[in-house]
């Protein structure tokens, strides 16, 4: 198992991507504690991985609160005796014209999707370094970190806003042995992904720009998820690594299958 032992928290834990993060993580053997503001999904996630055999935790945590940011790092390792692993995966969307987009639908999107990351990475990094030994700190991004969705203007900005974030953590935490990377999933089958794809529309336009043709899913992203979080990616730090069915390399559209 390429993380027996470690310990793990996971942000946005009760479903989609992160929920098949923290699901993977387990099975790679490592303890996890789950986050999310959603008490009852998160319970029912965190009951699926010990019914598997896996180690889990459950915190209800709002991570654009550093208060509640720290308890949730105090309770991983009390529960668990240290910190190895961190994936900020907490993510909210906001769809709106970007004339009528209200401040505090920008400042709600901005508190959950890059203050949220920036504060349990620092929560992250500094228990690891009390600790010694470094650590993998894990980013979620987006393709739309650098291309745009007009309609999503606020998540947009976060998501490049969290490359740049990924890259200063790396350069600042690598003498301390904190590996800081990020992953740019493109379209995935969670139920935020599916809602951009609500209508056959817009499905067309989203595959039409997707090579594989295809939406990815959740477990494709853990499988980048694990590898980030194992020693098998111990030279790599800074980076963001895009799992997205081949979206930025294209330059052009492609037939959909109906």
């Amino acid at each position: 198992m390429r993380l027996q032992d470690k310990v793990a928290v996971v942000t946005g834990a009760a479903q989609g991507i992160g929920r098949a993060c923290a699901q993977r993580f387990a099975a790679e053997g490592a303890r996890v504690v789950l986050a999310d503001m959603d008490a009852d999904k998160g319970a029912r996630a965190d009951a699926a991985i010990r019914a598997a055999g896996g180690e889990a935790l459950f915190v209800q945590c709002d991570v654009g609160d550093k208060t509640q940011v720290d308890e949730l790092i105090r309770l991983a390792v009390d529960a668990y005796g240290r910190l190895d692993i961190m994936l900020s995966n907490a993510g909210v969307l906001h769809t709106c014209d970007f004339l009528d987009i209200a401040e505090e639908d920008f400042d709600r999107v901005v508190r959950v999707n890059l203050k949220g990351v920036f504060l349990t990475g620092q929560a992250a990094a500094r228990r690891m370094v009390a600790q010694g030994g470094g650590g993998a700190i894990i980013n979620m991004s987006s393709v739309n970190a650098v291309m745009a969705i007009p309609t999503i203007a606020p998540y947009v900005a976060c998501k490049g806003g969290v490359n740049q974030l990924t890259k200063v953590m790396a350069v600042a935490l690598a003498d301390r042995g904190i590996r800081v990377n990020a992953i740019g999933p493109g379209t995935i089958s969670t139920d935020m992904g599916m809602t951009m794809m609500a209508d056959p529309e817009s499905r067309r336009r989203v595959l039409s720009r997707t090579p594989l043709g295809r939406a990815g899913a959740p477990d494709e992203i853990a499988s980048v998820a694990v590898f980030l979080a194992s020693d098998e990616s111990s030279y790599i730090t800074g980076q963001t690594i895009y799992p997205d069915g081949g979206r930025l390399a294209l330059n052009y559209t492609v037939p959909v299958a109906d």
